[in-house]
């Protein structure tokens, strides 16, 4: 059911619970006071059933119903329309989910279209409801527990990403080949949440310029710039973890680019040395091949050949045997090839 909770206030106290749109609507025109409707994904024709009521600019209806809108303040007359960006940390999957709420505050009601499960607008409900003094003050009053609520959400967001960059720190020096698709991964989750941040504390910005306009009490200007004061570090902790990811980029592309100098050099020292052998063993086989080719020519015994007859032709070819190596060995040992 996309209706999960929805009251009519009168003096910052539950007044109603309908138990549908429609009596709803009846109870605000009966009690007064102001009506909160919570919807959970609901169809276009609950959207567009509530438009009707409260007379919703058919722009911010259209917003509503498409989804996946930025983070934005935008006024239609009377009405603002506010789309929020809640995340929540997720510990097990080590990522950030992000959600999207939809909010249309009026002179007498608030309508909260949230289609994830963050943020807890039943906390926020319940804290409200606490303190009737606060919620006696209007629509506005929801507003701003509303954003309260999605800046103190952000919190462990902030605190898991953190948790996340420092891993990734340790991964660099690791020699962890899955570490830069980690960094990309987490970028993009950065990325993502900076998006969602930024533009929150233009929006608080903007309301506040508009105090005087609106005539906003003075107890909720304060407890707006008191969500403001929390909104701005956060962003920037989040600009801080942006440029933290891209150093830790650049540093793991230089490691890898030293580790693999270092393996070039390697093998380049692995391939002289494989050279140096190669000379070597070249060398003793060119000095051992001339006793071998002499040798093998007079064994041929051959009846025709002068030089089985010689007197000193055994002594000659031993000669010519270690003449020839001799010679071999000193111009191999002259090139460093020995």
């Amino acid at each position: 059911m996309a209706l999960i909770d929805n009251a009519v206030y009168v003096d910052g106290r539950r007044a109603a619970t309908p138990a549908s749109l429609d009596a709803t609507f009846e109870a605000m025109k009966e009690h007064g006071g102001f009506g909160w409707i919570g919807l959970y994904r609901p169809t276009p024709e609950e959207v567009h059933a509530v438009a009707a009521e409260f007379n919703l600019h058919h722009l911010a209806v259209e917003d509503a119903l498409t989804g996946h809108q930025r983070a934005k303040l935008e006024r239609y007359g009377e009405c603002l329309f506010v789309v929020l960006r809640p995340a929540r940390y997720l510990d097990v999957e080590e990522e950030v989910e992000f959600g999207e709420l939809h909010v249309f505050v009026g002179p007498d009601y608030v309508v909260t279209i949230r289609h994830a499960e963050s943020p807890n607008l039943a906390a926020v409900r319940h804290r409200l409801e606490a303190a009737p003094e606060l919620l006696g003050l209007g629509p506005e009053a929801v507003l701003y527990a509303i954003l309260d609520q999605v800046v103190d959400e952000y919190g462990p967001v902030v605190a898991g990403l953190e948790n996340d960059i420092d891993e990734i720190e340790d991964d660099l020096f690791d020699g962890d080949t899955e570490v830069s698709r980690r960094i990309y991964g987490l970028s993009r989750e950065v990325i993502e949440f900076q998006r969602a941040t930024k533009p929150l504390v233009e929006m608080i910005e903007a309301l506040q310029r508009g105090f005087d306009k609106y005539k906003v009490d003075l107890e909720l200007q304060r407890h707006l710039r008191d969500v403001l004061d929390h909104a701005i570090p956060i962003g920037d902790r989040v600009a801080s973890y942006r440029q933290l990811l891209q150093d830790a980029l650049t540093v793991h592309l230089t490691l890898v680019g030293q580790r693999q100098n270092d393996e070039m050099r390697h093998l380049s020292e692995t391939s002289l040395a494989q050279s140096e052998e190669v000379k070597k063993i070249s060398g003793w086989a060119a000095i051992l091949f001339a006793p071998t080719l002499i040798g093998t020519i007079y064994g041929m015994n051959f009846d025709q050949m002068p030089e089985l007859h010689w007197t000193l032709g055994y002594p000659f070819a031993i000669g010519l045997m270690l003449a020839m190596g001799l010679g071999l060995y000193w111009v191999f040992k002259k090139r460093n090839w020995l």
